[in-house]
């Protein structure tokens, strides 16, 4: 049994395709289990789909297909973006899976057995666009409800709620002791806002067959499916309870294999707007069921688009398979977290994508390696010369501060500290100007100094920004004719350039474009 840095993110509602939404989270997921996998660390990153609900049932009858081959077709489109992000994932759940609904299941019956659940009847309104109950507390001042509820019906009914507030100081205690629990810190203060201001309402977790479903069915009662909370939420703790994890599947009667690995608990990457969900309801719910509660939970803001929210119906969108069909995936994955830091909001624009594009990837990192390549080429044959220092202590400091960065979940940080050793190996280019020296033969030796320290400047900026842009770095490795990939951290330390190593053609890593980004 080995312990793994469990990762997950949010999994998608299946009501639409993918967006940039969708994107950025799978992005940076992906940046924090790459730079975990290089830092030494054995890492699972899962992700998928939520594809129960009222929203489903009503999207596939619209469309005269049934709900599974609806959720189906979407998994696809989900699965293809996946593989276009370049995502190093373990794992894809889907809560239509077996797996999904053994563990949902396990977990009800065991809350229901120890008598965690009440019964009782829902008197007022319910808005079937966002699959909710509202209160009086939910009105505008006119009387009506907010317009994004759609429209909002009287409703009467019966359910299995699951009451919160006996639990509620125990988390509050938690968030308290546990400063890291919910990042960044602000997040954190928000959930303990909403937690001090009054009692925890208890959390409807059925819905009547009658009514939906399109559902996993409540093992102690069929003529209802669980509801959301306890089905979404759940799939995080399904793929290691369902392959035998004891922590997660112990603690409610599921077999448990000592050869599993030891994935529970998890690192939770979700958007700010499921927040409550998931530092509220769903740790209160493993807690319950006497499953441990995530290890954290990292909340990031939204996109917009040229300062406007993002809108189908608008056509105010990003498509990230247009963008990464013309400017490829590196580019793609390395504005989204230049961009925009774990936490706060972001704006999207076509002009400031162009920029970072030209000033970062292709003059910055792109002219660095071409020009170190081609003056290798040049004055030394492509044969690496004698290991030098001038620039061992500027590679040093930046390796330093981006790990450092990557293990704070500090992702733009470690771009920005990345970026410091492209841009004084740029600078060094400036300063010691080899195409001069090159036409001196009593200034050889320096060349070769020089020569060295800038290629294996370059091949460790392969190592440091191969989980932002790992094709590229790819590409770096490859032209300096270094084999393998540059994904361990331990290969950043100098000098891992040997003398007498022939470098490969180099050949433009980000080619320059006058066109603005098609949307």
């Amino acid at each position: 049994m080995s312990e793994r840095f469990y990762i997950t993110t949010a999994i998608d509602y299946v009501n639409g395709r993918p967006h940039l939404g969708h994107a950025y989270e799978k992005v940076i997921t992906d940046v924090i289990a790459r730079s975990r996998r290089s830092l030494g660390e054995q890492v699972f990153f899962l992700t998928g789909l939520d594809e129960h609900g009222q929203k489903v049932q009503q999207a596939a009858a619209a469309e005269g297909r049934e709900p599974q081959v609806y959720c189906d077709d979407i998994a696809r489109a989900f699965r293809e973006l996946a593989t276009s992000l370049n995502l190093t994932l373990d794992d894809f759940v889907r809560t239509t899976e077996s797996r999904h609904r053994t563990v949902v299941q396990a977990i009800l019956a065991k809350l229901h057995r120890e008598g965690r659940f009440r019964v009782g009847t829902y008197e007022g309104w319910y808005s079937p666009k966002e699959e909710t109950f509202l209160t009086e507390k939910d009105r505008l001042p006119d009387g009506s409800f907010p317009a994004v509820y759609g429209q909002v019906n009287p409703l009467v009914e019966s359910n299995y709620f699951f009451p919160l507030q006996p639990y509620q100081q125990w988390l509050i205690d938690h968030i308290e002791s546990h400063p890291d629990f919910v990042y960044p810190d602000y997040r954190r203060n928000e959930v303990l806002g909403f937690l001090k201001k009054e009692p925890l309402e208890d959390l409807c977790i059925s819905r009547p067959k009658s009514r939906l479903a399109w559902g996993i069915p409540l093992p102690f009662d069929p003529d209802y499916v669980t509801y959301v909370w306890f089905d979404a939420l759940t799939n995080y703790v399904t793929v290691p309870a369902s392959m035998g994890d004891a922590t997660a599947a112990g603690p409610i009667g599921l077999p448990v294999d000592p050869g599993a690995p030891s994935l529970w608990p998890a690192i939770h990457v979700i958007g700010k707007d499921i927040l409550k969900f998931h530092a509220v309801y769903w740790p209160i719910m493993l807690h319950a069921a006497g499953i441990p509660i995530p290890r954290q939970i990292l909340a990031h803001g939204w996109w917009q688009k040229d300062g406007q929210k993002l809108s189908k119906s608008t056509g105010n969108v990003v498509d990230p398979h247009v963008v990464i069909n013309e400017w490829g995936v590196d580019a793609f994955r390395y504005y989204l977290v230049r961009e925009l830091d774990i936490g706060p909001d972001g704006n999207w624009t076509d002009s400031g994508f162009s920029a970072r594009y030209h000033a970062e990837l292709a003059n910055g990192l792109g002219n660095l390696v071409n020009r170190s390549l081609k003056m290798l080429k040049s004055y030394r044959a492509g044969r690496i010369p004698a290991p030098s220092t001038d620039l061992a202590s500027a590679a040093a400091g930046a390796a330093e501060a981006v790990a450092k960065a990557y293990r704070a979940y500090e992702l733009q940080g470690a771009l920005v500290a990345a970026w410091e050793l492209v841009d004084r190996a740029n600078k060094f280019v400036e300063e010691t100007a080899p195409f001069k020296l090159a036409k001196d033969p009593s200034q050889a030796a320096r060349l070769d100094e020089i020569l060295y320290s800038l290629v294996e400047s370059c091949r460790i900026l392969a190592v440091l920004l191969w989980p932002v842009i790992p094709e590229t770095a790819g590409k770096i490795y490859a032209q300096l004719g270094s084999p393998g990939v540059p994904d361990s951290f331990a290969s950043s330390a100098w000098g891992g350039l040997q003398e007498g190593q022939m470098v490969g053609e180099p050949l433009p890593l980000f080619p320059r474009k006058d066109a603005p980004v098609k949307k």
